[in-house]
């Protein structure tokens, strides 16, 4: 255990919960959920002794913020990432299909993160980490916080709709050129917009498009369960398809292609493209 930040409180009017007045007061976790974690784990200390989520503030403390020491014997998941773009706040990786982003398994790609990140120079840096997910068989773009601060500012975008994402499926039937879905997913509203941009015959599915889906809203599977519904399952989708037309050969044609965002730091405008895979091309040599 090692000591991250020491605070003095000021003399206050009232009495107050130390979860509820820590809030932002330390830039290494400036959250309530986080600074509550803290306290559980015994990494906060109030005037030396250790805290506790009972433990009211009413003026002149000093608080010791710790941080666990790092296992350098700890098992690394070795897994290269491609990086398209990285800096001090937050970079874009590309996930490959077939890997979970997060969860209770080893191979996931939050484990493969800091091996394939430079580590950040600020002094909220926090072990990277996903601030969205895409499902275990679909690639594309992943955008990861290298930093408290950023990690905040990315889910705001986020919820405030100012993140654009662009993925590309291959689906199976007779589309319109292009539409809108807003079907109800899990009792909530959820809409996609998409475009065909091109169709072949295919003597097994009858057509087959590639599709630019463009997600308004971020339920779970929303653009598997979207296709689905209107009757154009994505190919080698095995949870969301029509009987008899599923396959099983090269996964599921779903990839994350572009993330376009202002950096909510530097400002810049951030336009990140990844090109489809080659199982795509099979099937679509013109995109190529």
């Amino acid at each position: 255990m090692k000591l991250t930040e020491i605070h003095t409180v000021p003399l206050l009017e009232n009495p107050i919960r130390l979860q509820e007045y820590g809030v932002g007061i330390f830039a290494t976790n400036p959250t309530k959920s986080g600074l509550k974690k803290a306290i559980k784990k015994r990494l906060v200390y109030v005037n030396g002794k250790i805290a506790s989520t009972a433990l009211f503030i009413k003026g002149n403390e000093t608080i010791e913020l710790f941080s666990e020491e790092e296992n350098k014997n700890k098992k690394q998941f070795i897994f290269p990432l491609e990086v398209l773009f990285e800096d001090d706040y937050l970079a874009i990786i590309y996930k490959p299909p077939g890997i979970l982003v997060s969860g209770n398994s080893f191979a996931t790609i939050y484990n493969a993160l800091e091996q394939n990140l430079k580590k950040s120079t600020l002094k909220d840096a926090v072990r990277p980490r996903p601030v969205h997910r895409l499902d275990y068989p679909t690639s594309g773009l992943l955008l990861v916080g290298k930093t408290n601060a950023s990690t905040i500012l990315l889910n705001k975008l986020f919820e405030h709709k100012e993140i654009q994402k662009t993925y590309h499926a291959i689906t199976i039937g007779n589309m319109e050129a292009s539409g809108n879905i807003s079907i109800e997913i899990d009792d909530k509203k959820a809409s996609t917009d998409y475009k065909v941009l091109e169709s072949v015959v295919s003597e097994r599915f009858g057509f087959l498009n590639l599709v630019e889906l463009y997600p308004k809203t971020g339920r779970r599977h929303q653009l598997r369960k979207h296709l689905h519904t209107i009757g154009n399952p994505i190919l080698g989708d095995k949870e969301y398809f029509i009987k008899g037309l599923v396959s099983f050969g090269n996964g599921l044609y779903l990839h994350a292609s572009k993330l376009e965002f202002i950096h909510p730091i530097t400002k810049e405008e951030i336009s990140i493209t990844k090109e489809l895979s080659k199982k795509f091309i099979r099937i679509f040599p013109q995109q190529q």
